[in-house]
C-alpha cells in the first residue's frame, strides 16, 4: 500500500536565508561559483526553482530566458538526465511512469521516507492530490470525500455505480456494527436516488441487514469480516478494478512487471523453477539443470535390467532384472547409492516393480506368472499372488495402499488387497501395461490389440481409443491428466486424458529414439514434469522438452539397450536408467555434478 507515502512538498521554495546559511557552512548554492564555473548543484537548484513556479526569480543565471529554460527541461533529451521524458537504453520508458512505479515499490517494501524523498526530488507524485485523498479517505473512513471523488472521476457509469455501492456497503456495515442504525439508514437514503434499478435491488438487500440483532449475525449474513479486519484495504484494492491505471496505479505494479519478465525467461526452459532466474542477467538457458551427468553406475545385477522405479519419498530406487531378482537401493547421495535388499524368491525374470503409496511395500511382477509383495524395511516377502497363468507384465497401486491391480499376457487383470484376497477380475486382451490415476478414479491399460482403455471404477464405464501401431508401455503424469504411450513404430505419443474419448489423435508426438524389438519405457520428468525421457535400443537416452518436442539431450553411457527410465519425483534433476548391459545408472544435472566434484575436492 502507498498510504505511508508523504505528499510531495512541491510548494516549498528556496529562500535567500536558506541559501545564505548554506554559504556560511561552505556548501555551494545556486549562486556560488568556483573559478568562474557553476557550482555542482547548479542544475538541481534550477530544477527546484522551476517546480516552485515561474514567478520565482533565479540569480546567477545571466540573461537566460526562464520560460525557454522551463520548456527545455520538459522536452526529451538524450542521455541519462533527470529531466528526460523517456529513460532506458532505447529511451522507450516514460520517465513519469517509471518514477511512479519506483515510488510505489519503495513504499510497499516499507521504505516510506525514501519513497517520499523520490517524490519530492523528482517532482512526480505517485498519485494526484485527489487520488491520495480518495485512498486515505477509504482507509480513514471519510466516506463523503470518497463519494465526492467517485462522483467526479472519469469512469463509465456502470463502474461508477458499482464503486459507489461498494463504498456505501462498507459505510453502512460499519455503522451497523457500531449500533448506529439511524446513521446507517440515513447514509443509504442519501445515496439511493443515484442508483439504477439493478443497484437499487442490491441496496434493498443491504438494508435488510439492519434487522440483525448481533454483530456475529451481521458478519455471517453480510459475509463481512468487520471493520477491525482488513476490509477497508480490501475495498481499496477492489476500487482499483474500476479505476484507469493512469488515475490509480495498480497495486504492486512493478513487482508484477518483473515477475512477468522472469516468467518469460522460464518459458524458454520451463524445466527449472522460477527462483532459478535472475533479473540481473539475461540468457540463462538452464541446460546445466538437465540431468546429463552419470553420478554412479550400479553393477550388482548379473543380467539385463528391465525396469527401474524411484520410491515416492525419493530416498530409494528399485530395479527388476532378468537375473530373477529385484534390488532395493538406498540413495545416501547421488554418488553414494547402496544395495539395501536383494529380493530373490522369483524363479524367472522380473519385468516390473511398483512402490506402495507410503513406500513400505513393493510389488514385483515376474515371468514365473506370480506377483510378490515385499516389506521394503526388512526385504522379506510377505505374500505371493499366483492367479495369473502367463507372464505378469505390470501392476499399479490404488491410493489407499491396501489394493492394487495386476495385468498379464493371460488376458486378465485382477484387483487384490494386501491380505491376499482377490477382489475383482477383468477379462479381455493381453495386457502390456497399466496405471491407476492419483485419485484412484480410473485405470488405464494397454492391450496387444493396439487399444488404450480407460476404465472408471465407480461407473464401470470403459472408454477406448485405438492406436495405429502396437503400444508397448505407458506412463501417467503425476496429475493424471496426460498419458505417454510408447509405440512400436519408434514414436512416443502424448494423450490428453481430458479429451480421451473424443481424441482422434495424440496431442503430441516425440521421435528419434529407436524401438522395435523390445519393450522400452519412457516417463515424465523434471520440474513440473517439463521433460519427456525415454530409453532406446541404440543404447542412448533421449530427453525432449514436453511442450515443444525439442530434443534437449541425447545421453551416452550404457553399452546395451536402455529398457527403462524413472525420474525421482523429489529431486527434479535426478533420474535412473536400466539397461541390457546389466547396470543401473543414476543421472544428475551438471550443476549438481559440479557441486559434488567441489565437495569431494581435497584442498591443497
Amino acid at each position: 500500500m502507498s498510504e505511508g507515502v508523504r505528499p510531495s512538498k512541491r510548494s516549498r521554495k528556496p529562500t535567500n536565508a536558506a541559501e545564505e546559511n548554506r554559504d556560511k557552512q561552505g556548501e555551494p548554492s545556486a549562486r556560488s561559483t568556483e573559478g568562474g564555473a557553476p557550482a555542482a548543484r547548479h542544475s538541481k537548484r534550477l530544477k527546484t526553482a522551476s517546480r516552485a513556479g515561474a514567478d520565482q526569480p533565479l540569480t546567477g543565471a545571466g540573461d537566460t530566458d526562464m520560460g525557454q529554460l522551463s520548456e527545455d527541461l520538459q522536452s526529451p533529451v538524450s542521455g541519462n538526465t533527470q529531466s528526460a521524458k523517456y529513460v532506458g537504453p532505447n529511451n522507450s520508458i516514460k520517465r513519469d511512469e517509471y518514477v511512479r512505479l519506483l515510488t510505489q515499490a519503495l513504499s510497499a517494501m516499507g521504505y516510506g521516507e525514501s519513497a517520499a524523498m523520490l517524490e519530492e526530488e523528482s517532482g512526480i507524485p505517485l498519485h494526484s492530490v485527489a487520488v491520495t485523498e480518495f485512498r486515505n479517505g477509504i482507509l480513514a473512513g471519510n466516506w463523503d470525500d470518497v463519494a465526492s471523488f467517485l462522483d467526479h472521476v472519469d469512469l463509465n457509469e456502470a463502474h461508477r455505480q458499482e464503486a459507489i455501492f461498494l463504498v456505501l456497503r462498507q459505510q453502512f456495515l460499519e455503522l451497523l456494527e457500531k449500533g448506529d442504525h439511524k446513521g446507517a439508514l440515513q447514509c443509504v437514503r442519501k445515496r439511493s436516488n443515484s442508483f439504477g434499478k439493478e443497484q437499487r435491488l442490491r441496496v434493498h438487500e443491504l438494508v435488510s441487514l439492519a434487522l440483525c440483532t448481533r454483530t456475529d449475525e451481521l458478519y455471517e449474513r453480510a459475509n463481512w469480516a468487520g471493520s477491525h479486519s482488513n476490509s477497508r484495504y480490501e475495498l481499496l484494492n477492489t476500487m482499483q478494478d474500476f479505476m484507469p491505471a493512469s488515475v490509480m496505479l495498480p497495486e504492486r505494479r512493478l513487482e508484477t512487471l518483473l515477475e512477468r519478465v522472469l516468467s518469460e525467461q522460464q518459458t524458454r526452459c520451463s524445466w527449472v523453477p522460477l527462483s532459478y532466474f535472475s533479473l540481473l542477467s539475461d540468457g540463462q538457458d538452464g541446460t546445466e539443470q538437465i540431468p546429463t551427468e552419470t553420478a554412479i553406475v550400479l553393477e550388482e545385477h548379473t543380467d539385463e535390467v528391465w525396469h527401474v522405479q524411484f520410491s515416492h519419498n525419493g530416498k530409494f530406487v528399485a530395479s527388476a532384472s532378468k537375473d530373477h531378482t529385484a534390488i532395493i537401493w538406498e540413495i545416501v547421495s547421488p554418488v553414494d547409492v547402496r544395495m539395501k535388499h536383494r529380493l530373490q524368491e522369483h524363479t524367472e525374470p522380473l519385468s516390473f516393480v511398483a512402490w506402495s503409496p507410503d513406500d513400505s511395500l513393493l510389488l514385483t511382477c515376474s515371468n514365473d506368472t506370480s506377483v510378490k509383495l515385499w516389506d521394503t524395511h526388512t526385504g522379506v516377502c510377505k505374500r505371493t499372488y499366483s492367479r495369473h497363468v502367463e507372464f505378469v507384465t505390470s501392476c499399479a497401486w490404488l491410493p489407499d495402499g491396501e489394493r492394487f491391480v495386476t495385468g498379464g499376457m493371460d488376458k486378465n487383470m485382477y484387483m487384490w488387497n494386501t491380505k491376499g484376497e482377490e477382489l475383482e477380475c477383468w477379462e479381455g486382451s493381453r495386457i502390456n501395461d497399466l496405471a491407476i490415476s492419483d485419485d484412484g478414479a480410473f485405470l488405464i491399460c494397454l492391450s496387444a490389440d493396439k487399444k488404450i482403455r480407460k476404465y472408471c471404477f465407480r461407473t464401470k464405464k470403459e472408454d477406448v481409443i485405438e492406436e495405429k501401431e502396437s503400444c508397448t508401455s505407458l506412463c501417467l503424469s503425476q496429475d493424471s491428466q496426460h498419458l505417454l504411450v510408447n509405440i512400436a513404430s519408434q514414436e512416443i505419443h502424448l494423450w490428453d486424458l481430458a479429451r480421451f474419448a473424443s481424441s482422434a489423435a495424440p496431442s503430441f508426438t516425440y521421435s528419434g529414439q529407436k524401438q522395435g524389438r523390445y519393450v522400452i519405457r519412457s516417463c515424465f520428468g523434471g520440474f513440473n514434469e517439463a521433460f519427456v525421457v525415454s530409453g532406446s535400443e541404440d543404447c542412448q537416452i533421449y530427453i525432449w522438452h514436453r511442450t515443444t518436442g525439442r530434443l534437449l539431450a541425447k545421453l551416452s553411457g550404457h553399452s546395451g539397450t536402455v529398457n527403462s527410465v524413472g525420474w525421482n519425483s523429489k529431486h527434479s534433476r535426478m533420474f535412473a536408467s536400466a539397461s541390457d548391459d546389466h547396470t543401473v545408472r543414476i543421472w544428475v544435472g551438471k550443476v549438481d555434478w559440479d557441486q559434488l566434484q567441489d565437495s569431494r575436492a581435497i584442498p591443497e
